[in-house]
């Protein structure tokens, strides 16, 4: 583990002999990660739960007795959840019990590290729940971050991402966190400027500089339009 890193338990569920053992070779890469738990079935990584509580648990899906997504619902404390299968249809089912992410088997190394550097943020400002506040005042956001005050103009928020109970804050400089659903930011005045493409994503229009069927780009970053936000299409493209 790197000086300074925090360090996260992890749990490993998967009947298949392989696919765990994959998976385990994937996240000792990870300084990060401390593997606490290998469980070969889901109803002995929550019996195991009971008496060591991990962080994040990494899980396939389709297996016997207690599948992968009852095991989230009964674990819906653990932080962190990422769905390792080979059956993309359950991609809608593993983010309604609220997955951080859902990768198809087979493994690959990028896609994992794409995973794991949102899995790093994600736990890091989870940790630091206790320290994220957020306040506004006229045009500004002011997000305390521990002994410190930041302001943010809204003007130059280019878009926000759900991030579970968080919502990540994307400016022009750097990105910020606030704990605070998606939804809930959307909801205040301050917001209401802010165009919703995705679930997990809404821009600021004057940001946009393409759009296609299924993407947007904002600031030199590609966002995904979500199916059920098919209609915002004429609202980001009226001038």
């Amino acid at each position: 583990m790197e000086e300074g890193e925090n360090e996260y338990k992890c749990f490993i569920v998967d009947d298949n002999t392989l696919d765990r053992l994959t998976t385990v070779s994937f996240v000792q890469k990870y300084s990060f990660l401390k593997i606490a738990g290998i469980f070969d079935n889901a109803v002995q990584a929550l019996e195991s739960a009971i008496k060591d509580f991990p962080d994040v648990v990494l899980l396939d899906i389709d297996m016997p007795a207690l599948n992968g997504l009852d095991l989230r619902l009964r674990l819906g404390n653990v932080p962190a959840c990422i769905f390792i299968t080979a059956y993309p249809e359950y991609a809608l089912q593993s983010f309604d019990v609220n997955a951080l992410d859902f990768l198809i088997k087979p493994l690959t190394a990028d896609r994992f590290d794409t995973s794991m550097n949102r899995l790093r943020y994600f736990l890091d400002m989870h940790a630091r729940a206790g320290l994220l506040s957020h306040s506004f005042k006229e045009e500004n956001l002011f997000i305390k971050d521990g002994r410190e005050h930041i302001k943010i103009r809204f003007y130059d928020i280019v878009y926000l991402e759900a991030l579970k109970d968080y919502t990540r804050i994307a400016t022009r400089e750097r990105n910020y966190c606030v704990l605070a659903p998606l939804g809930t930011l959307l909801r205040e005045k301050h917001f209401q400027s802010f165009i919703r493409i995705h679930r997990s994503y809404a821009v600021q229009k004057f940001f946009v500089s393409k759009v296609t069927p299924k993407t947007v780009l904002v600031n030199d970053v590609l966002l995904p339009i979500g199916r059920s936000y098919k209609d915002v299409l004429n609202t980001l493209l009226t001038p």
